[in-house]
């Protein structure tokens, strides 16, 4: 028996594109069935898409058109189909096409936790029985079902071997976190050896809207040994050698390498599939900014990717040069456009709308609203996107301005903590020294520093790690040695600001937990406020 894994990058509703890279991915390709990831048909998450009765119109037409390609060996591919049975109407199924066929096998567990919410729309599918391809029992298996069987009470993997499944087929779309391919891979290597089954896991590849997909198929034996491993976050495809063994170590990438990887792919997917080419970017001379202008150059291009400073009355001399030596080391194009002018006549004429002239929050808004106006202006005028440079640390505690520095279309490192920002902006030596150096500041007064307002990054960001990601209660991260009005004061920020971020551009999701659909959906009215009060 031959497989092949094709793990491609579809589209959402692309209906002809993805069909399209099916064909492209099987023809010609000699294997018992070419496997596909999760929902490969209408591409994945579709959301509320699934509601609407022309858009699953759309998903059977394509099946019935794959299973009339005569060229095309069988395929196993990803779709939503309509459920028989009484309750949702649909199962998030994998679907056997060969000799003319559409055969439907359903997910049985369906996520609800982080970024899914699976139960809103599909039943789950009834225990099935493996399927004989080419002689040999098949068990398949669509994503969730071989994850986290505890907290079903039930393991598809199992349940299948015990009906005589030689092979466990996965077909998957599980967006990338930091760290999340290890743990997959351990996941499918503990199945295989437990159940002494070999195991395929196809996966997707790509990204739509926040989420990013990192690929990174294969295949595992029985002993748990991985046979055949394809690359991560571009496409590719395989047929796999179940006699081979590949070395472990010789796979493996940094969590860094991996990271600049899921953005950069997340940047270049988000433009191509909007229909953008080019990027705005406001360079202030910091280190949040001059990491995007790298990252937006790796997805889209230089020639498409253009910075602007706009200094205003509290800027340093440095933070120019440094923003205009960041553009001539990347080449990009570079224009100043000072807001000073413009700030003082606002903050001159508005007293009189509140009859008080001391210098205060609105006078340091005013100047990252004047920059977002800028911004958006030349977007507007050269159909570009703005990128917002805001990062996880300084988007949680709220440390942005709306309509100022949180204006743009997508927000690439809002998932990155400050630390972690320094961290992969060393990587570039187009960065200017003196940038990963100098004490980070907004410049909205005189002699400010971010530490004014926010603790020490390295304390704030382990903190909000704790808070965010490993869910810890206030009292429960004192006890790692943190200070607890400073553990009070986060948390409760934390809460108070989601008013902003529900107003947020779509952040691309890199951590177990990052804000808005990426994960942490929380209310804008609550009082409980983090637990900052029972701390």
């Amino acid at each position: 028996m031959r497989i092949a894994l094709a793990q491609i990058n579809t589209t959402v509703g692309d209906f002809p594109g993805n069909l399209e890279r099916i064909r492209e991915a099987a023809r010609g390709v000699e294997a018992s069935v070419v496997v596909f990831p999760e929902l490969t048909v209408c591409g994945y998450m579709p959301r509320d898409l699934l509601e609407e009765p022309s858009f699953l119109d759309a998903c059977e037409r394509s099946l019935w058109a794959l299973a009339g390609d005569a060229s095309l060996p069988p395929l196993l591919v990803g779709s939503p189909v309509r459920a028989p049975s009484p309750g949702k109407p649909l199962h998030n199924a994998a679907v056997l096409i060969r000799d003319g066929n559409v055969v439907p096998v359903a997910k049985r567990l369906l996520p609800t936790y982080d970024v899914f919410d699976e139960h809103r729309y599909f039943q789950p599918g009834p225990v099935g029985a493996p399927v004989m391809i080419d002689g040999v029992s098949v068990g398949i298996t669509v994503c969730e079902d071989i994850w986290d069987g505890a907290l079903y009470r039930s393991d598809p993997v199992a349940d299948l071997c015990k009906q005589g499944a030689e092979i466990i087929v996965n077909i998957s779309a599980s967006p990338y976190a930091r760290g999340k391919p290890a743990r997959r891979r351990e996941l499918v290597r503990a199945h295989a050896a437990e159940n002494g089954v070999n195991m395929v896991l196809c996966n997707l590849v790509g990204a739509n809207d926040q989420l990013v997909f990192d690929g990174g198929s294969f295949a595992t034996k029985a002993n748990g040994r991985r046979c055949t491993q394809l690359k991560s976050f571009v496409e590719d495809i395989a047929v796999l050698d179940f006699t081979q063994e590949l070395d472990p170590p010789e796979l493996e990438t940094g969590d860094e390498d991996e990271v600049r990887d899921a953005l950069v792919l997340g940047i270049r997917d988000y433009f191509s599939k909007t229909g953008f080419e080019r990027a705005v970017i406001g360079l202030s001379g910091g280190v949040d900014s001059s990491l995007v202008a790298c990252l937006a150059v790796d997805a889209l291009g230089a020639a498409h990717v253009t910075g602007i400073a706009m200094p205003g009355p509290f800027s340093a001399d440095m933070s120019e040069e440094d923003a205009a030596a960041l553009a001539d080391g990347l080449g990009v194009a570079f224009h100043s456009f000072a807001i000073t002018e413009s700030y003082e006549r606002l903050a001159g004429g508005l007293p009189a709308l509140w009859g008080d002239r001391t210098f205060g929050l609105a006078e340091e808004n005013l100047q990252a609203r004047l920059r977002g106006l800028v911004l958006m202006a030349f977007a507007n005028k050269t159909g570009s996107l703005v990128l917002v440079p805001s990062n996880k640390s300084e988007f949680a505690m709220g440390y942005c301005t709306l309509y100022g520095d949180m204006v743009g279309a997508l927000a690439p490192i809002s998932d990155l903590y400050k630390g972690q920002v320094y961290e992969l902006a060393r990587r570039y030596p187009a960065i200017p020294e003196r940038v990963l150096t100098r004490p980070p500041s907004a410049e909205l007064r005189p002699d400010q520093t971010d530490q004014d307002s926010l603790p020490p990054y390295e304390v704030l960001d382990e903190i909000l790690r704790l808070h965010l990601e490993e869910r810890l209660r206030p009292r429960e991260i004192c006890a790692r040695g943190f200070d607890e009005a400073v553990v009070g004061r986060i948390v409760r920020a934390v809460s108070l600001q989601e008013y902003k971020r529900q107003q947020a551009a779509p952040v691309l999701k890199v951590t177990g937990k990052a804000f808005g659909l990426g994960g942490r959906r929380f209310p804008i009215v609550e009082r409980f406020l983090g637990g900052a009060p029972y701390v």
